[in-house]
Formats: structure tokens, sequence, C-alpha cells
């Protein structure tokens, strides 16, 4: 959290820019990330739950249970399958590139494991832009070091 916390306070609400915010949630958990960002954001904030269109200028949140996708420029939501491994950031991240090709960014912050890793690797395909979290500066260093180490970052 505190990783988003500082990035959404840097960021200027009118930039220009859709944000996508995937996290790793318990099936049973009651995200507030609505309530928590919106202390440090003048941005819009919108939890997806049908099909969406991205504007400029807002945060869009992931619902438990859910994974989502980029597809023609609206964001999909549908259940995650109990069968499946957790990577809803590598699910997202591949499909961003699909769709908006060397205009796609991934941020990968603060997190334990490897998820967005694969991700990364798809966006740098398309010719798109990945930034990652210093390590150092981490709460959780797993998710930046993963990508880091797979030689697929910009910043």
């Amino acid at each position: 959290m505190e990783a988003l916390e500082q990035f959404f306070k840097s960021m200027p609400p009118d930039n220009g820019m859709a944000f996508i915010v995937i996290q790793h949630l318990s099936p049973d958990f009651k995200s507030l990330m609505n309530e928590l960002l919106a202390r440090h954001t003048n941005m819009k904030i919108v939890s997806v739950t049908h099909p969406t269109e991205l504007e400029p200028n807002t945060v869009y949140l992931l619902p438990p249970r859910k994974e989502m996708v980029c597809v023609t420029g609206k964001l999909r939501v549908h259940d995650r399958p109990a069968d499946k491994p957790l990577t809803p950031i590598n699910v997202f991240l591949r499909s961003l590139a699909r769709d908006w090709k060397e205009k796609s960014v991934g941020v990968i912050l603060s997190g334990t494991g490897s998820d967005g890793t694969k991700g990364i690797k798809s966006i740098k395909e398309y010719g798109g832009l990945v930034i990652v979290q210093e390590p150092s500066t981490s709460k959780f260093d797993g998710m930046p070091n993963s990508a880091i180490t797979s030689g697929n970052i910009d910043y």
C-alpha cells in the first residue's frame, strides 16, 4: 500500500493517463483500496465490475475473486479460475501489451513472488515501457527483484 500511496501522491491528477491497479487479494478480503487511494489522489477511482472504457485521469481497481484484461480499449473482468495459479498481474499485463502495444506501460511495485515478470516480457515484446520500484525502497522486494532479473525493464 505504501508504494501505491507514494506513487499517486506524486502523480498530478490531470496527467492524461489511465492507471489500472492489480493486487493479489484474498477472495474473502473486503478491499478498502478505493478509500485509501482517495486520500492520495484527486483522480476518479473506479472499481471495475463490467466492461469499462478507459478514460484519462482515472484509477481502475480490480475487485476480489476476479481477473481483469484489456481488450479493444476496454477493461473486462471475469471470475478467477480456482484451479489456476494466482497471477492476475501477468494476465492483465499480457492483455495490455496485446491491446496497446508500444503505448503500454507496466509498473511493478512492492510485492512478494514473481507475478508480473511474464507480463512485462510481453510489454517489452510489443515495444512498451516497463518501470520497476527500486527494491531497496520496497517493503517486499520479491516482485521488483524478479522483474529486474528478467532483463525486461527500462527504469
